[in-house]
């Protein structure tokens, strides 16, 4: 994702929180892309920097700062506008999942960029169980309905990875898949097939994001 954006043009200030770097305390006129991470939105414990976190995205959705939340991001989002998110509900999603666009998606200034049906990269337990009030969902899959969805005008979660590439489901734990169920030599060749035409699509869909904060075009 950081390629793509950096690609259109923007200037990007990556924080990685989870090894100590300090968040900024206030958003300012920033954008905010709020990536994945093993931890629910409100685990303070595990994840100290997580009501820094919350904060920035409460300033964002009250100035109308273009917020792109990923994984657990979008539950992040969810959570601060007034969602659902539970924990190992429903069932897990791993590997490249057909991502399908709701109707809503048809005017929608990135996901009106996609095929019909995408595929992307999933691993994840936690899911959304309910949108914020007034949010307006986007797209689904089989095992997990609220795959994006849009609070207000400029925010916007995915459920799925649209930045993850197939070679990353090589760096997973692989006992833990096969536990589960997971042939994580099928999911590494699935995700192989789909990668080209998957890449395509989420990169137009980075640029449409570059361009709601360059030049505020927003619905």
């Amino acid at each position: 994702m950081g390629i793509w954006l950096r690609g259109a043009g923007l200037r990007l200030e990556v924080v990685r929180a989870h090894t100590g770097e300090p968040l900024p305390v206030r958003l300012g006129h920033r954008a905010l892309v709020i990536l994945g991470g093993g931890f629910l939105p409100w685990e303070d414990e595990r994840a100290p920097w997580l009501p820094t976190v919350r904060c920035l995205t409460g300033q964002a959705l009250q100035q109308g700062n273009p917020v792109l939340g990923i994984c657990l991001g979008a539950q992040l989002l969810a959570h601060v506008a007034g969602g659902t998110v539970l924990s190992q509900y429903g069932t897990p999603e791993y590997g490249s999942v057909p991502i399908r666009l709701r109707a809503g998606a048809r005017n929608d200034p990135l996901f009106s960029a996609l095929p019909t049906a995408t595929h992307a990269i999933e691993r994840h337990v936690d899911v959304i169980t309910e949108l914020p009030p007034g949010a307006l969902w986007l797209a689904e899959s089989d095992h997990c309905p609220y795959q994006g969805f849009r609070v207000g005008e400029a925010a916007w979660g995915v459920q799925f990875h649209p930045e993850a590439v197939a070679t990353g489901i090589l760096r997973w734990d692989q006992e833990y898949l096969r536990a589960r169920g997971y042939d994580p030599d099928q999911l590494y060749a699935q995700a192989m097939v789909h990668e080209p035409a998957s890449a395509t699509a989420w990169q137009e869909f980075a640029h449409r994001f570059a361009e709601i904060i360059t030049f505020g075009r927003h619905t």
